[in-house]
């Protein structure tokens, strides 16, 4: 039996449609590119937390060809064929797949890490601790490991993680708790996150996951033919170009979760040592944003008479007076103000389908 390798890769996966933040975001420019919280993007930070735990040559970012531009400038650390640009969104699953069969054809008996380019982390030790704890954990149990956030409200937009028992990882002793997966469950209703809070035993699924080469192709090879076979393709060393164009394309548009996660006979889960948050609109940016009283927040220099509980982002930093209005996104750029209901901030990715196509 040959060794197991105690070499890490990591797969960015930092792809999107840059609705959500509209009209900062732009297709070429999703949330990950964007400089929301100072000077430093998303993806800028992803890969800074990664320093100390995995080399740059180890790291493969998978992006679509609107954004590989931006991804490029951002990751100039990275060797330039480390960044590739899916031919065809296929969902997590085939995005996967692809990075793991680039990790495999390295080292094939190497631990993998799949993160989002786009989450706020602010605590790099604890995130770091967090995922040296789970490659301890895959390597050790040969299973499939996922992180879960501990829950701070009962937000029915995520998917939860159900915990059983407790998992001994030997070489992780000091590291956050392990436990059992006991099942994935979908995004729930706003009673059943209540539930859900106050059992005590769920976390948010983050997307975040960790295994052994050997244990991932195991898992694809029982529940996901198609893509076990895409792998070994990559694996064999065959044109990795050729098949990007021609394979990846025909591939099932099915999630990580679907596909594998939820099948698999155990799941473990870390929980997360470090503070987490997906961001995923201007309502949720609301409290990073600096207070200007009244429940008024914004970027810029704000003048407010009677008005209250608006959120301000303007890209030329211009004094933006507000009267009498409550409840708004005004978001300004250069070429675009959005003016919103903050209640109906969900839409706006309906809006940006109905702006002329150089500002989707």
């Amino acid at each position: 039996m040959m060794a197991m390798s105690s070499a890490l890769y990591v797969l960015i996966l930092a792809g999107g449609s840059g609705e959500r933040f509209w009209p900062l975001s732009r297709k070429s420019r999703p949330k990950q590119l964007l400089s929301l919280f100072g000077e430093e993007t998303l993806l800028e930070a992803t890969l800074r937390r990664l320093d100390g735990l995995v080399p740059s040559k180890n790291i493969l970012i998978l992006t679509n060809a609107d954004q590989e531009a931006g991804v490029r400038k951002l990751a100039k650390s990275l060797p330039a064929e480390n960044i590739v640009a899916e031919p065809a969104k296929r969902d997590t699953a085939a995005a996967i797949a692809l990075g793991v069969g680039w990790v495999a054809a390295r080292d094939a008996q190497a631990t993998m890490i799949v993160l989002p380019a786009d989450h706020l982390i602010k605590d790099v030790a604890g995130f770091q601790k967090t995922l040296r704890t789970a490659a301890a954990a895959a390597r050790q149990s040969g299973e499939l490991v996922t992180i879960g956030i501990p829950p701070t409200w009962a937000c029915p937009g995520f998917g939860y993680i159900e915990m059983g028992s407790l998992f001994a990882v030997g070489e992780a002793k000091d590291g956050p708790p392990v436990h059992e997966v006991t099942r994935f469950r979908e995004k729930p209703n706003a009673e059943l996150a209540e539930q859900f809070l106050r059992q005590g035993n769920f976390r948010w699924n983050a997307g975040m996951f960790i295994w052994t080469i050997p244990a991932i192709l195991t898992s694809l090879r029982r529940y996901a033919t198609e893509l076990a076979a895409f792998v070994s393709r990559i694996h064999a060393g065959e044109d990795f170009g050729k098949l990007l164009a021609n394979v990846f394309p025909t591939l099932p548009k099915i999630s990580i979760d679907y596909a594998i996660m939820e099948k698999a006979g155990r799941v473990l889960v870390v929980e997360s040592a470090f503070d987490w948050d997906d961001v995923g609109s201007w309502t949720a940016l609301a409290k990073y944003l600096p207070d200007h009283g009244q429940g008024n927040v914004g970027n810029t220099e704000l003048t407010a008479l009677e008005a209250d509980n608006n959120l301000v982002f303007s890209t030329p930093k211009r004094r933006i007076a507000l009267l009498g209005v409550s409840d708004l996104i005004i978001v300004e750029t250069e070429d675009s103000l959005l003016v919103c209901n903050r209640h109906e901030a969900e839409k706006i990715k309906h809006l940006v389908a109905k702006v002329p196509p150089s500002l989707q």
